[in-house]
């Protein structure tokens, strides 16, 4: 089974290149994030056409993941249990966001996760960031304990770089988020409750990056981020056979400022 994860910024705008390269990579299980669209403007047709099927939650023109799958799509989960919510306004109620689906495709469970950004040291969207991550932590925890031999893969944009070499210039984040101890910290103890990452093995660093800004040249510089990851159960990591990041689908226009992070799983 070949898995794969992709921040596709907008997929009403990359539909196009997003069944182009499905049909390219082969792709059985796609987790999307960042759709930016409502449920009712997901462009699920042109999946169904290749022979997927759908999961999305989105309510506006922020955040959305999604699971696209041809090897089935069941138990579909909106948000894991002790999901924090947001005021997404001053003065608005707090609500659950679309960060989170999970879904279960040829017998792994997917959830495709969009961890919030944090924005900038000392704003409160950085504490509902580690809120969130030691949500997750905790959740994912509890279905490993529940169940040692479960397949499960945590994937999406982490908006974390949990190692030095996962950015170009360790300097020019010197006072940024992404890289503070305390994302680092709630990253390592999603891995430590036994979620590896199936990617770097295969993929290593330095130089090896998932996103790059659409500012400054960053791409053609090579001056980019690893914050796309794919964390799987020790049943799932045992699967693996093969990992890439198709960096090549950064290039040309329309691209996402991220690159898919593919994942193939022996049977």
């Amino acid at each position: 089974m070949r898995l794969a994860t992709w921040n596709v910024n907008s997929i009403r705008t990359r539909a196009d290149r997003v069944v182009a390269w499905l049909q390219r990579r082969d792709v059985d299980v796609l987790a999307l994030q960042e759709t930016k669209c409502r449920d009712d403007q997901f462009p699920e047709a042109r999946f169904r056409e290749l022979g997927y099927e759908v999961a999305h939650v989105g309510h506006s023109q922020w955040n959305g993941v999604a699971v696209l799958s041809r090897v089935g799509l069941t138990d579909v989960e909106v948000g894991f249990p002790g999901m924090p919510t947001w005021a997404a306004k001053e003065g608005a109620e707090p609500a659950a966001e679309a960060r989170a689906l999970g879904a279960t495709c040829g017998g792994v469970r997917v959830w495709s996760l969009y961890v919030p950004n944090g924005r900038q040291l000392g704003d409160p969207h950085y504490d509902y960031k580690l809120e969130w991550l030691a949500a997750l932590r905790t959740a994912a925890g509890g279905w490993l304990a529940a169940d040692p031999a479960a397949q499960v893969a945590l994937v999406g944009d982490w908006n974390i770089a949990p190692q030095d070499d996962d950015v170009w210039d360790m300097s020019v984040f010197a006072h940024s988020t992404h890289v503070t101890e305390p994302e680092r910290a709630a990253f390592r103890a999603v891995v430590d409750a036994g979620y590896a990452d199936v990617v770097r093995p295969l993929a290593p660093g330095p130089g090896v990056y998932t996103y790059w800004d659409y500012t400054q040249l960053r791409f053609p510089r090579r001056e980019g981020m690893r914050i796309d990851f794919v964390l799987g159960t020790p049943a799932l990591a045992g699967r693996v056979t093969n990992a890439l990041i198709d960096r090549e689908e950064r290039k040309g226009k329309g691209a996402s400022d991220h690159a898919p992070v593919v994942v193939e799983l022996a049977d």
